[in-house]
């Protein structure tokens, strides 16, 4: 009975350090491993439309990395490539590409970085839910109410009604507003009348407390309050009416409201700074999902993997 209590000892004892052994290579074969636990700070800015999709992107990260800390400011495109050159962020965002100032300033401040496009976004032009006199526009009618030459619906049309519009407009700092001012108002001035503001929720709680009420914005926050929106079909270069919605928005005959959205990723930041490189991965992984998932238009998968491949080489992996 001693001898079999001792071999029985002897057999437990072999299994605890074959387990043990087991369970250390088991972790050592994770060291490249996206299960790879970081900490660290990740700092974002940026666009109020590239918004929506960072900020599920950062929220799903941190059930992945609870060390690391994201956070997801929202002063606009101009605002964060300003925060951007300042050396205040690692990553910001963009619904329009850098401009050649932007790249002046990032250059003088010595801070290499690279354009990653995340998604499409359909520019949605939105009126009440009230207003059903509104069954589309061309982008020369939109360019008279914005700047202010057509004040009343019925200057539009005749047989609209002879009320003032009410003009809602993302701030100057957002891309939303410098695309607009582009494409639709040839940088000509907009309407002084119109309210500004860098929060997209201010404009939709406008137009909905307004019968007379026009805004525009990113596609998502359409979807996102469509019940209480009209969205306005757009007459584009083929003189269709046409709405944006993820088929239009893709295939660009949603024009010419239909753009692309970015951000754009520090070098030093992913090279010096693991969380930064861990979570530029992950949302590079992932922005397509969070994109449909928030009401944006993905991108073909494999230009999420190029993106992937690029951060890489960025970060000597």
């Amino acid at each position: 009975m001693k001898f079999k209590g001792i071999m029985l000892m002897l057999v437990m004892s072999m299994i605890l350090v074959f387990a043990s052994a087991c369970g250390n290579g088991g972790n050592s074969s994770n060291g490249e491993g996206s299960s790879d636990q970081v900490s660290g700070n990740v700092l974002m800015d940026g666009s109020s439309t590239v918004f929506p999709i960072m900020e599920a992107i950062a929220e799903e990260y941190a059930a992945e990395q609870p060390d690391v800390k994201v956070s997801v400011g929202v002063s606009g495109s101009g605002g964060g490539f300003e925060k951007f050159a300042a050396g205040e962020t690692d990553i910001t965002n963009a619904s329009r590409p850098i401009k050649e100032e932007e790249v002046k300033a990032l250059e003088e401040a010595g801070i290499d970085f690279t354009e990653f496009e995340v998604a499409k976004d359909g520019l949605s032009i939105v009126v009440n839910k009230k207003n059903d006199w509104v069954n589309q526009l061309t982008v020369e009618e939109l360019q008279k109410i914005w700047t202010g030459e057509a004040t009343m619906w019925s200057d539009i049309n005749s047989e609209w009604p002879k009320e003032k519009i009410q003009l809602f407009s993302p701030g100057t700092d957002s891309g939303t507003y410098d695309y607009f001012n582009e494409v639709v108002l040839d940088e000509q001035q907009m309407n002084k009348e119109a309210t500004l503001s860098e929060d997209d929720n201010v404009l939709v709680n406008g137009v909905t407390g307004s019968k007379n009420g026009m805004a525009f914005f990113g596609y998502a926050y359409y979807l996102e309050n469509k019940e209480n929106l009209n969205v306005v079909p757009i007459v584009n270069g083929d003189g269709k009416a046409v709405k944006p919605n993820a088929e239009t928005i893709q295939d660009g005959t949603y024009e010419p409201l239909s753009r692309p959205l970015y951000t754009y990723i520090k070098h030093s930041a992913v090279k010096d700074n693991p969380a930064v490189y861990d979570f530029s991965k992950y949302a590079l992984e992932n922005a397509g999902a969070m994109a449909d998932a928030v009401g944006y238009v993905a991108l073909p998968e494999e230009k999420y993997t190029e993106a992937t491949d690029k951060l890489n080489e960025i970060a000597g992996k």
